[in-house]
């Protein structure tokens, strides 16, 4: 199903760096953007460059702001057509490293996945309309093969995944696509230092663009293609490559 992206009140989570910024750069102009973010300064920054976008200051990786930014949304749009749970944190250290901190775990949990889940149900009243909507999460291809590193990374990605998929059966009889955009490693500040034969945030919102308006369920972007048919032909060989990664 075609999805036209114009005219549309569309929420972004993590809208103020990175992927989430390029996505309301490239939508600002014929859409309503709505900013889900936690930096204070960022999203006023934003506000400055983009006058019309509406923020909202949430911390993604607490419920109570999950619900409270959630009802307010509910509250002040009769109709949301196009949520983007773009949001992620990464941790890198390993279990056995000095530098891993048992507190993190929560947090990266909640923020890249309960809290998913959470806007997913709990924005659904206005979800549900008699024009096309959309939910779109943006996912990595480390849901599909996890890497040494970031095991809670990978957990909550793979997690995302199978929710998606699941939670698209779910709304099968509705106005409400279910898709997600499966990332390869992107340019952006999360991904700083690390890694080689990165795609750009801009290339990657024009893809996840590109996957929205085309319908396309679960939308492999660059190198994840190579990935998923490495997983069908050699398993092994794809775990061995995505282990080092």
């Amino acid at each position: 199903m075609v999805f036209e992206i114009k005219k549309l009140n569309i929420v972004i989570t993590g809208g103020t760096s990175g992927i989430g910024y390029e996505l309301v750069k490239k939508l600002y102009e014929t859409n309503q953007i709505i900013v889900i973010a936690h930096n204070t300064d960022k999203l006023e920054a934003l506000k400055e460059k983009f006058p019309n976008i509406h923020i909202y200051n949430a911390d993604l990786s607490k419920l109570q702001d999950i619900e409270s930014v959630a009802d307010i949304l509910l509250k002040k749009y009769e109709s949301i057509d196009l949520l983007i749970n773009n949001a992620g944190i990464q941790h890198t250290p390993t279990f056995l490293d000095d530098d891993f901190y048992y507190q993190t775990i929560s947090r990266e949990i909640t923020l890249n996945f309960t809290a998913v889940c959470s806007l997913c149900y709990l924005l659904l009243p206005s979800l549900l309309h008699k024009r096309p909507a959309a939910i779109v999460n943006i996912n990595s291809g480390l849901a599909l093969v996890p890497k040494k590193t970031s095991a809670i990374y990978c957990a909550t990605k793979g997690a995302m995944n199978i929710f998606s998929q699941s939670l698209r059966y779910q709304l099968e009889d509705t106005n409400i696509q279910v898709m997600q955009a499966i990332m390869p490693l992107v340019n952006t500040p999360m991904t700083l230092g690390r890694g080689k034969g990165k795609i750009s945030a801009e290339k990657a919102a024009e893809r996840i663009i590109y996957g929205i308006e085309h319908g396309i369920q679960d939308h492999d972007i660059g190198k994840v293609k190579l990935l998923r048919i490495l997983m069908r032909i050699a398993p092994g060989l794809a775990q061995r490559i995505m282990k080092r990664s």
